[in-house]
C-alpha cells in the first residue's frame, strides 16, 4: 500500500488542528497593551501547543520518508494518533483560559501522553511492517527520546495537582527536547548510514 495518501491526509489534519487552534486567540476590546497582556496565558497555551503539534507533524513526516511501505494496521495507528492531537485545540484553549487551574493542566497532559503513545503505536507498527535491517529500523533505534517523552508526560499529570508550574515545566521539557534535531532519519533516508 502506498504511503503518499496517509501522509497527505495527515499533513491535512496537522493544518487543520493548527487553524483551529489560532482561532480561539481573541482580539482585545481595547487598543491598550493592558488588554493585550489579559491574552497573554492562553498565547503561551497557544504558542506551547503550536511548537508541540509542529513537532508532531515534522517527527511524521520524517518517519514517513523512511518508511518504504505501510498497511491497513498502519492507517489505523496513524487515526489512533491523529485522534488524539485533534483534541489539542480544545485542551489548549481550556489550559490557555484556566491557566492556574489543576484540571485543565492534567487533561492538557492527558492529551500529550496519550498522543505520545500514540505516536509509539505508530512507530511500532511501521517497525512491525519493515524488516530488522530495514532503513526505517535503523533510522529508529531504540527511540529513547519517545520513551522519556511518555514518561515525562505521565510525571507532569499528577504534578498539576500540585503544582500547576511543575507540570507546565514538564510539558516544555518535552518540546525543548524535541526541539533539538534528531539527524537519525536524515542520516539513514540520504545514505549517511546511522
Amino acid at each position: 500500500m502506498s504511503k503518499g495518501r496517509m501522509e497527505a491526509f495527515s499533513d491535512g489534519v496537522f493544518a487543520i488542528i493548527i487553524t483551529i487552534m489560532v482561532l480561539d486567540l481573541k482580539v482585545p476590546q481595547s487598543g491598550n497593551f493592558s488588554a493585550l497582556m489579559g491574552t497573554l496565558p492562553l498565547f503561551l497555551s497557544y504558542a506551547l501547543s503550536f511548537v508541540l503539534v509542529g513537532l508532531y507533524w515534522n517527527n511524521h513526516h520524517h518517519l514517513l520518508q523512511a518508511t518504504e511501505h505501510i498497511s491497513g494496521g498502519v492507517l489505523w495507528a496513524n487515526l489512533h494518533l491523529l485522534f488524539w492531537l485533534t483534541l489539542t485545540p480544545f485542551v489548549t484553549a481550556w489550559m490557555g483560559q484556566n491557566y492556574k487551574a489543576s484540571a485543565p493542566v492534567a487533561v492538557y497532559g492527558a492529551v500529550l501522553l496519550l498522543a505520545g503513545v500514540a505516536y509509539y503505536i505508530l512507530t511500532k507498527s511501521l517497525l512491525a511492517h519493515h524488516s530488522e535491517n530495514s532503513a526505517l529500523a535503523r533510522a529508529v533505534g531504540r527511540d529513547v527520546k519517545g520513551q522519556m517523552s511518555v514518561l515525562i508526560y505521565a510525571v507532569g499529570i499528577p504534578l498539576a495537582f500540585w503544582r500547576v508550574w511543575a507540570a507546565d515545566a514538564c510539558y516544555v521539557l518535552v518540546a525543548v527536547m524535541w526541539f533539538i534535531p534528531d539527524p537519525r532519519i536524515e542520516r539513514v533516508v540520504h545514505g549517511d548510514g546511522v
